[in-house]
């Protein structure tokens, strides 16, 4: 993947306040540079899918999640598809309660309202939105914290394997046709990912295809379109597997 976008970070070394904000539109194919920073960060995806590197971590936010970055650790955000999303510095003195290593978060309902309600504001740096950015620092260290949604693999062989189906979500080659191309054995293939990635090679395509197909729905696709683009003969297949994963249709996901 070739990012031809680089946005750069507002601030380096200090904070306008204890808790700064900001809102990012980001183009297709854009990225931020490596970067560590002395204060924490909370990302939180409006749209698009938003993706994270830190320390052999791959992490990605579907729409309505986000990520905790704590203070010093080295990391770098990117999109391939445009995306809308929050960006929040929290000072190191405010972390206290903060998750102590970098990690996917299932953002509350509370939370959300109050994203929401900054969604179209800038920073003031007033009393009252003071107030309101502490109470948001308080609901997201009670965050519920979740493992990588797609994770990625240290295995030169597996990564490579998860790499071709990456860039082709479509892929209708089984494990066994999938290890022999990659030359490892069918059961090779099911030890890595089980001691790997944690799930089976399939469940890790679902989400895959997943975090594929919110892009393309929110982009105005079809459910029909979306299905027959990632491979599936049928659209109420593809709804089936959507509904397990996420627990919602992909047209109410989206409404939501």
């Amino acid at each position: 993947m070739s990012f031809q976008h680089l946005r750069q970070p507002p601030y380096h070394d200090h904070l306008p306040g204890p808790v700064f904000f900001r809102l990012e539109h980001m183009p297709e194919n854009a990225t931020y540079p490596i970067m560590r920073h002395p204060w924490g960060e909370f990302v939180y995806s409006f749209s698009g899918v938003t993706e994270l590197r830190s320390e052999g971590q791959h992490l990605l936010a579907a729409p309505h999640m986000g990520f905790w970055i704590p203070p010093g650790v080295q990391h770098v955000g990117f999109n391939r598809r445009a995306a809308v999303h929050f960006s929040a510095y929290i000072s190191r003195e405010l972390c206290s309660g903060m998750p102590d290593r970098i990690c996917s978060l299932l953002v509350s309902p509370l939370l959300r309202a109050i994203l929401d309600n900054l969604e179209g504001a800038v920073f003031t740096g007033s009393e009252q939105q003071s107030r309101l950015l502490r109470v948001m620092v308080d609901q997201v260290a009670v965050c519920e914290i979740t493992d990588s949604f797609v994770p990625e693999s240290d295995d030169r062989q597996l990564a490579r394997l998860l790499q071709a189906l990456r860039d082709n979500p479509a892929d209708g080659r089984n494990n066994a046709e999938l290890a022999r191309a990659f030359g490892l054995s069918q059961r090779t293939l099911v030890r890595r990912c089980s001691d790997e990635l944690g799930m089976s090679l399939g469940e890790w395509r679902q989400r895959l295809r997943v975090m594929q197909a919110i892009s393309l729905l929110q982009d105005g696709h079809t459910v029909e379109s979306v299905a027959l683009d990632l491979g599936y003969s049928t659209a109420s297949s593809f709804i089936a597997m959507f509904r397990r994963i996420t627990g919602n249709s992909p047209a109410r996901f989206i409404r939501t």
